[in-house]
């Protein structure tokens, strides 16, 4: 299953889980990226906001137990009260299942993997079984994970299991932030997603069509770059 003896006298032009997720949130962006990184402009070091929400992962059970006017000095989302109650629920939802105590101590912290195609931090590597979690500071969605952050997630299993020679089956988001967490499985689907942003990336030499998403493009850092236009709400109404 995995036969390093094939890739021997082969250079491997590896791909970054950053690359991945950026390519299936949008792979104009992930184009314009990758422009700034190769010209030396773009510096990939996560702001401090990100950081500080990040932070909070190791102290769950101290925020559990913190007043308000500790929570509320925190880069949390939810009011004191809702984020306790989440973490708590949370924390008793994966407690009953056998997880939480392995998700609070896990085998290695911030490990940097390489697979056969693709490689990245890591945030948290499980053993027993061997799965690997990654931390997001952003808000999760209703229900399972994001689209990039599951290509994210497929490629930092992909990459574990081929530097481990393990099978993985499974992997984790913490959503900080807000007090949860998702598990995903390797399904057949997400590993086919995964294999078209391989592709997505690895053929870029020029920049993709743009998207058609207002959300996306409004928040972009490249928005003036890639030249797509954002119409304000008034437009929208026709005001």
């Amino acid at each position: 299953m995995y036969d390093r003896a094939a890739n021997r006298g082969v250079t491997v032009e590896y791909v970054s889980f950053t690359d991945l997720r950026t390519a299936a949130f949008c792979p104009r962006q992930c184009y314009y990226r990758q422009t700034r990184r190769n010209d030396g402009e773009y510096d990939p070091t996560p702001p401090p906001e990100v950081t500080a929400v990040r932070g909070l992962e190791p102290r769950y059970e101290e925020l559990i137990a913190a007043d308000d006017d500790v929570l509320e000095a925190e880069p949390i989302e939810l009011s004191p009260i809702a984020y306790r109650d989440r973490l708590a629920a949370t924390r008793d939802r994966l407690a009953s299942a056998g997880h939480w105590e392995r998700l609070r101590d896990p085998d290695v912290r911030d490990a940097f993997v390489t697979g056969r195609d693709c490689r990245g931090i890591v945030h948290k590597v499980l053993a027993d079984p061997l799965e690997p979690v990654l931390v997001s500071a952003g808000r999760p969605p209703e229900r399972g994970v994001w689209h990039p952050q599951s290509v994210h997630a497929v490629a930092a299993a992909k990459a574990l299991a081929w530097e481990r020679e393990t099978a993985v089956d499974r992997a984790w988001i913490e959503y900080p932030a807000y007090g949860e967490i998702r598990s995903l499985e390797l399904t057949t689907r997400r590993k086919a997603g995964y294999r078209r942003m391989l592709r997505t990336v690895r053929e870029l030499d020029g920049p993709p069509p743009r998207i058609d998403d207002e959300a996306k493009c409004r928040t972009c850092e490249f928005a003036d770059e890639c030249g797509v236009r954002t119409r304000s709400l008034r437009s929208l109404l026709g005001l």
